[in-house]
């Protein structure tokens, strides 16, 4: 049996400035406070060891355990079955608001459903990574843990030391409580809480209450109608759960260090907002009518293309944190073994200063969609996107790292050529609908240069068909996107072509590989999974070329990758195990946009796919 679980085998909580993964055993094993990007309390999932936990479990080997969320809300039950009875453990953070706090309280809440049952507490925190050591306040009222300025307090309900089952083991406690039918205990963990206080059990189903009430108000706020509304409402609730409320600003996903593949190298940190990333996330906000999630980004956007801090990179960075500073660098976690023994457990990202042009694409384009529903930009904002689009008339035909952050050195990637047309094309757009000053000309004619360039190098004669980059005869998944982004129309025979090249070299069983590393090599070690987002993308892109119902086939079976609860990391394994960083924000936004997308092609099947009135694959379908 392995010492990790699997990637898959957790639920995600979260209070909208924070998240935890809780692992089908009841072990919190992820979780970082205060925000998303600081250092860990619990990390156990990279390191068994030195990683630390909180772990609630029945006082037995023998029992079977399954996992749900409650309905339409982003609270965790994790059940416990044994020949004795059935327990549940419901896991939930308390909505923290869109003020920044230090303050956040994860409630882990005990209830007997039938019979009786013993269940072990663990609560082993490990500060900063595992690198600082704590020491434990243990009181009648309950503990503190505390570490150079950090605390986490353990505020009980209804355990109590003097009846020994709060015991202290060095500086971790352990906990054991009885439980008959009906009755309820548990803890609240609250970072930098103070004094601990013994919560009645009244006041922890009031918290219970009010956050299921929060998460079902906002369910019930999409104006999504479609197929798969299950399905798309716990993206929608996982999208939520990444988004950090103060700035708008939503993570590729709550972890680091989790592996494209078991033991390899490619392990990254993901707790950072990509300017991809959320650019996308816009579209599929907007597509369910959260306007105000939009909106919040599309501000925190604005401030960055404004502050034009980029060097490397251009004017903007690839990413940044969630408080828009962009203080990234690398490190490697030395004494953590990482999960499964994948190692360097990395944190921070060298990629952020890489030069990426795609990203000015997909922020204009979501600035675009933004300013379409609505969401205009004051004076200094549009003088900072003429300056950038000024910018990128200049800088758009040149080598570059590329979508996918390879550390293979610069290439032509015309991934990143045909965002530099919508970037352009966006702007001219933008110009035009708001009457704003513009180097109209120029900026036309670098659009133009941009699309004549693609048209002429980029396709290749020999594959029958777009590829990589320039040169090459290697196929890459970002090329799905050519259509969706009204560079090509779906059912110009040059993309048809190119989308039958996708299927021979890409597709495995309706499951999309990104590119092929020994093909066109990246400059790492091992090969990888299916990357969830580009078998969205390729529904998308079947979808629109009027391939309907093979369009919806592989929707249909890339459902059956999801973990239980219907979440999805980044990649997908050999054997459907899900690989990298968990939950993934991409993947959950893609399925949203591909969702939309083929409801609204299924609804209307003799369309005529996309157009530029609709960016980046219908992704309202519009």
């Amino acid at each position: 049996m392995h010492r990790y679980p699997d990637i898959g085998d957790h639920g995600l909580i979260g209070d909208l400035q924070t998240a935890a993964l809780v692992s089908g055993d009841g072990t919190v094993d992820w979780w970082c406070c205060p925000r998303f990007d600081s250092p860990s309390v619990f990390a156990s999932l990279l390191d068994v060891e030195r990683g630390g936990h909180c772990r609630i479990a029945p006082d037995t080997e023998d029992y079977v355990s399954r996992q749900l969320y409650l309905p339409d809300t982003g609270m965790l039950i994790t059940r416990f079955m044994t020949p004795d009875g059935v327990g549940e453990v419901t896991d939930f953070m308390p909505v923290a608001g869109t003020v920044a706090t230090d303050r956040h309280r994860l409630v882990r809440m005990v209830r007997m459903v039938r019979g009786t049952m013993r269940f072990t507490i663990d609560i082993r925190p490990r500060f900063d990574y595992g690198r600082l050591p704590h020491k434990l306040d243990l009181s009648s009222e309950g503990a503190v843990f505390s570490a150079e300025g950090q605390e986490l307090t353990v505020h009980p309900v209804g355990v109590a030391q003097r009846n020994n089952e709060v015991q202290r083991r060095g500086d971790d406690l352990h906990i054991t409580k009885s439980l008959r039918e009906g009755e309820t205990a548990g803890i609240v963990l609250e970072s930098m809480g103070g004094r601990p206080t013994r919560m009645p059990t009244a006041e922890l189903e009031r918290l219970g209450e009010d956050t299921a009430r929060f998460w079902r108000d906002w369910v019930h706020a999409s104006t999504y109608r479609g197929r798969w509304r299950e399905m798309v409402a716990r993206s929608a609730i996982t999208l939520k759960l990444l988004t950090y409320a103060p700035t708008g600003a939503p993570v590729a996903a709550p972890t680091a260090g989790l592996p494209e593949l078991a033991g390899g190298e490619r392990n990254w940190d993901y707790r950072y907002t990509w300017i991809r990333d959320g650019s996308f996330s816009v579209h599929a906000l907007l597509g369910l009518g959260y306007t105000d999630e939009a909106a919040a980004f599309g501000r925190w956007l604005k401030d960055r293309v404004v502050e034009s801090k980029g060097s490397r990179s251009g004017p903007l960075k690839v990413m940044y944190r969630v408080d828009g500073s962009s203080d990234l660098t690398e490190e490697t976690l030395e004494h953590f073994e990482g999960w499964r023994g994948s190692k360097p457990v990395r944190i921070g990202n060298d990629a952020a200063d890489q030069l990426q042009l795609d990203i000015y694409g997909e922020a204009l384009d979501a600035l675009y969609r933004a300013d379409a529903q609505g969401q205009g930009m004051a004076h200094d904002g549009w003088t900072s996107v003429a300056g950038i689009v000024d910018w990128l008339c200049e800088h758009w035909d040149q080598p570059e790292e590329g979508i996918w952050e390879t550390r293979g050195g610069r290439k032509d990637f015309i991934y990143g050529r045909f965002q530099c047309w919508v970037a352009l094309d966006r702007a001219i757009r933008l110009a035009a609908r708001r009457g704003r000053p513009a180097n109209l000309a120029r900026w036309t004619a670098a659009r133009d240069a941009v699309y004549n360039q693609l048209m002429a190098r980029g396709w290749n004669n020999r594959t029958r068909s777009f590829t990589q980059h320039y040169g090459s005869e290697v196929m890459d998944a970002s090329l799905l996107l050519m259509p969706l982004a009204g560079f090509i129309t779906p059912t110009d025979p040059l993309w048809l072509s190119t989308l039958d090249a996708v299927d021979r070299e890409l597709v495995s069983d309706s499951l999309v590989y990104r590119y092929n590393p020994s093909a066109s090599p990246d400059g790492l070690r091992g090969h990888e999974g299916t990357f969830s987002l580009c078998t969205f993308w390729y529904v998308e892109a079947l979808a629109c070329a009027g391939r309907l119902t093979q369009a919806r086939l592989v929707f249909d079976k890339m459902q059956t990758y999801a973990n239980p609860l219907g979440l999805y990391a980044e990649e997908v394994g050999l054997t459907g195990e899900q690989l990298g960083n968990f939950p993934q924000a991409f993947s959950h936004l893609s399925l949203i946009n591909a969702a939309i997308n083929l409801d609204h092609q299924l609804d209307h099947p003799h369309g005529n796919g996309v157009g530029q009135d609709a960016p980046l694959a219908t992704m309202s379908g519009a």
